[in-house]
């Protein structure tokens, strides 16, 4: 239960009763919720391409900003703060990411008389600059990475640091967060080009593209301290969150407390993060982020996050408190509702980031539309947060996630249980996501010992991303499913009679003395096995229709006797009930275009119906001559930079186009050796999944 504290007052306030949200998406929507509860009014801020989000719909009042682009709409402080004064809005809300963590921002708050909630603008500027960080961190006692945090930012010079330091090294933007402008480098001669995409990326997400150098500590945990503060002089931690399990330097899975740590060492990093947020005067939620060191149990200061955190909802459900709430009489100058001995934990939370992604291919971003999405049943153990709807874009110029799932349970093996069976619960399609991957993660052996670091999915993504066949039972159902939502479309369309019984109201027709006989192939879409399969209609019609199903692969013919049936009364959301060889299974099924959708409880089996004219390519080879002499967009993207010119030579690995997608930034690289014969794309430009950018040819000279 989250504890209200409404009503209590300690002093001088100031009643906030109307607040702006400078952002989007699911903390947008997060905030609201919090803010509805407290009877506050809320005013949204939204892009072009937002206008129709569920955030704008959920406010009671909403104010364009600009366009797509996030620098041009979310970005600006002008816009952001006059929209609040136009609204009669006391505060401004900035969740994360966009600026939340931007010093002149809060200072410009301020200026208009516009309560900013968050620390004051002089601890952000304090914590923003990692650099300065650390040096106030050394001051008050705090340990701190080895590593260069200076102002000398000439590539030379940066590099005969990083030579000093000793490889592998970590470059990570000054005023970074959430992976951006964060590159590992583990040999000087690659140095110089992971520097080059640090500042790029930096300089696109955070208009600076100053960075440091640090020793890169192999396998460590990241571990922080959820801290708050008032306006007098109050502080408390609200324990740990273990944040380790990344992929390219972004959370993924986040749990809390941290496991396999003792009550001392809890202790100690709780008061070390208390220290570190008196040592900047600050005010609000924060986090206080550790390095800690598997193999010496020593722990690091890495940063401080000026903000709330994506993965703040762990902290919420073993503590019982609602963090924006706190955030919001924080704000209006009240005292912290509980002193440090009062704050207790129980139990054990993880969430899990569900992405727009696509794992098997290096987890690249996904941006599409949600033709198809299904929550799990939310309660108090169970929270789906989340900023879309089903029919929503998932847009190529914002963070890729759809949602997160986090949920609570008494211990933490039970909690990684319901993770992942509600995880099964969560249907969606249209789209490449993560989904099947969180499954693997959180069944996967050493991550239930607790054995997490941050390399965690690196170093065992060979089992975490395997691409196993579905079992017969899967390949029946998928086509019974098939066969029943063609048969109920031919029955609901047919003009010529009401009664599902006669032949005329069915696609299989009247046969004398033997049954209809279809043919299909259908391909899974995740491991490209293709399946030839026979159906003979034993009985359709009835409120369970029979078949016989027949279906071979490379390897195997199974022969199946199936009965099913298909509830449509809930439009696009269709749930099979089938038997077979005696076996009952339940699934939700989806259909999308060509394709087919089962959903169980071992998670999303997708499979595509291969029609006659698409046969003679099913079976080629992706990667032929001509492919690997193009380069093709990876995903939906913009192209950042160009780094070829026509008539160049290229060897194998050398970076041919930089292309940013949902903030974050990709090389392709070449792959054989060649001469560039056409640039298709200039920088600048927006291009689709799988198009083509430019091409070489194999120089034969060479």
């Amino acid at each position: 239960m989250h504890l209200s504290v409404r009503n209590i007052h300690n002093g001088p306030t100031k009643r906030i009763t109307k607040l702006l949200i400078a952002n989007r998406g699911e903390i947008a929507c997060r905030i609201i919720k919090t803010a509805r509860r407290l009877q506050i009014e809320t005013v949204a801020v939204y892009s072009d391409v937002d206008k129709n989000a569920m955030h704008v719909a959920m406010a009671d009042q909403a104010v364009h900003v600009g366009p797509a682009q996030s620098a041009h709409s979310y970005l600006l402080k002008d816009r952001i703060v006059n929209a609040a004064i136009k609204t009669n809005s006391q505060a401004i809300h900035p969740g994360y990411g966009f600026l939340s963590e931007n010093a002149s921002f809060a200072q410009y708050c301020q200026s208009n008389n516009v309560i900013f909630i968050g620390p004051p603008p002089n601890a952000i500027e304090s914590m923003g600059i990692k650099s300065k960080s650390k040096e106030i961190m050394s001051e008050a006692g705090v340990p701190v990475v080895e590593g260069y945090h200076g102002k000398d930012q000439n590539s030379d010079f940066l590099q005969h640091e990083a030579n000093k330091i000793g490889y592998p090294v970590m470059i990570k933007a000054i005023k970074g967060g959430g992976g951006k402008g964060m590159k590992i480098v583990s040999k000087e001669s690659e140095f110089f080009e992971n520097l080059m995409s640090a500042k790029r990326e930096s300089l696109s997400s955070f208009g600076d593209d100053s960075v440091l150098i640090e020793k890169y500590i192999q396998q460590p945990r990241h571990v922080e301290v959820q801290v708050f503060a008032d306006q007098h002089k109050n502080c408390v931690y609200l324990f740990e969150r273990d944040c380790s399990v990344q992929r390219r330097h972004q959370k993924v899975m986040e749990e809390a407390p941290a496991p396999r740590l003792s009550e001392s060492l809890r202790q100690h990093l709780g008061e070390t993060a208390v220290r570190a947020a008196k040592a900047v005067g600050y005010e609000g939620a924060g986090t206080v982020e550790f390095i800690f060191d598997n193999a010496t149990n020593m722990f690091y200061f890495m940063e401080m996050n000026t903000r709330l955190q994506v993965e703040h909802p762990v902290t919420e459900m073993i503590t019982g408190v609602d963090l924006v709430e706190w955030q919001i009489k924080v704000a209006e100058g009240e005292q912290l509702p509980l002193k440090q001995n009062e704050i207790k934990f129980r139990g054990h939370s993880v969430q899990a980031r569900i992405y727009a992604e696509d794992p098997y291919n290096n987890f690249l971003p996904a941006a599409g539309n949600l033709q198809y999405l299904d929550y799990p049943i939310v309660s108090d153990d169970v929270r789906v947060e989340t900023g879309v709807r089903q029919g929503d874009d998932v847009s190529v110029h914002y963070d890729p996630m759809i949602a997160k799932l986090v949920v609570w349970s008494e211990t933490r093996s039970d909690a990684l249980a319901k993770l992942k069976n509600n995880l099964a619960a969560f249907n969606i399609a249209g789209l490449s996501t993560n989904v099947q991957f969180l499954m693997s993660l959180c069944g996967h052996p050493e991550l239930l010992k607790g054995n997490v670091h941050t390399g965690f999915i690196e170093q065992h993504k060979n089992a975490l991303l395997s691409k196993n066949l579905p079992n017969s039972e899967l390949v029946s159902q998928a086509v019974i499913a098939l066969i029943l939502y063609e048969e109920n479309n031919t029955i609901s369309t047919n003009i010529h009679t009401n009664d599902p019984y006669s032949p005329f109201a069915t696609q299989t027709g009247f046969r004398v003395n033997h049954n209809y006989v279809q043919k299909i192939k259908l391909k899974h879409n995740l491991c490209g096995e293709l399946y030839d399969v026979r159906i003979e209609y034993c009985g359709v019609g009835s409120s369970n229709s029979r078949f016989n199903v027949c279906f071979k692969n490379k390897d195997t013919e199974i022969e199946s006797n199936v009965t099913g049936s298909l509830d449509t009364s809930s439009p696009n959301k269709f749930h099979l009930t089938c038997v077979v060889d005696g076996t009952l299974y339940r699934s939700n099924i989806a259909f999308i275009e060509n394709s087919i959708n089962l959903f169980n409880k071992d998670g999303n089996n997708e499979f595509t119906v291969i029609l006659p004219f698409d046969e003679k390519t099913i079976d080629s080879n992706e990667q032929d001559i001509e492919s690997n002499a193009t380069i093709l967009a990876p995903t939906q993207s913009t192209v950042e930079r160009v780094n070829v010119s026509l008539g160049d030579n290229v060897c194998i690995g050398d970076p041919i186009v930089v292309l940013t997608a949902m903030k974050m930034e990709y090389v392709v690289k070449a792959q054989i050796e060649g001469k560039i014969e056409k640039i298709l794309h200039k920088e600048g430009d927006s291009v689709k999944k799988g198009e083509l950018l430019n091409y070489y040819i194999i120089d034969l000279a060479t």
